[in-house]
């Protein structure tokens, strides 16, 4: 059971529209290392998850994820609201405007739609928890190259405090990740045995 509060987790507030930005932060929400994906991996991931510590990692950060979702859909939608035609013609927005209006779109920056096939899920803890911090970086780069391209401050803000979060995340899975190698080296004679190698 999940309570739902009406306020984001960090407040989004863009005064100017810009729909060229609008366009390669859509990445986060939909993109292949996207916010999307993340919640969806780890709270796939925690159904075959041993250790119940270790399930309630992926479900607590697969729900922080979706509200990560929410911020970057507000940065996007306010990045987006009231653009004039000339606006949308100007930034290269018409492509992505005629299919979705203003509508906020799970898609690749480079205009792929979202896809499962961008996110892994095994069943083998130590493959997943790995995958894990991978996929945290993979976000912390992507958030780096958005900071790279944006010069609005309101945006940027918002981008330091996710990109903050994913570098958490990955520490998180990686004490997860050692917590499930010591759980599964106290089973495994060779793993504490090392004169059998």
């Amino acid at each position: 059971m999940f309570i739902y509060q009406k306020k984001l987790q960090y407040p989004v507030k863009i005064a100017n529209p810009n729909p060229a930005l609008a366009k390669f932060i859509l990445t986060q929400y939909g993109g292949p290392d996207g916010e999307l994906g993340a919640s969806l991996r780890y709270l796939s991931q925690r159904y075959s998850m041993p250790y119940p510590e270790l399930k309630g990692l992926l479900t607590d950060i697969g729900t922080e994820e979706l509200g990560h979702l929410e911020m970057v859909a507000a940065i996007v939608h306010q990045l987006t609201r009231k653009m004039t035609p000339e606006e949308i013609k100007k930034a290269g927005f018409e492509a992505y405007f005629v299919d979705h209006t203003a509508g906020v779109y799970p898609q690749f920056a480079s205009g792929t739609p979202w896809t499962a096939a961008t996110m892994q899920v095994k069943g083998d803890v130590i493959t997943d928890l790995s995958e894990d911090m991978a996929a945290e970086q993979k976000a912390r780069t992507t958030y780096d190259n958005i900071l790279r391209l944006s010069d609005d401050p309101d945006v940027n803000d918002v981008i330091k405090f996710l990109r903050e979060r994913e570098v958490v995340h990955y520490q998180r899975f990686g004490e997860g990740l050692r917590k499930a190698i010591e759980k599964l080296d106290a089973k495994n004679f060779y793993a504490v045995n090392p004169a059998f190698d």
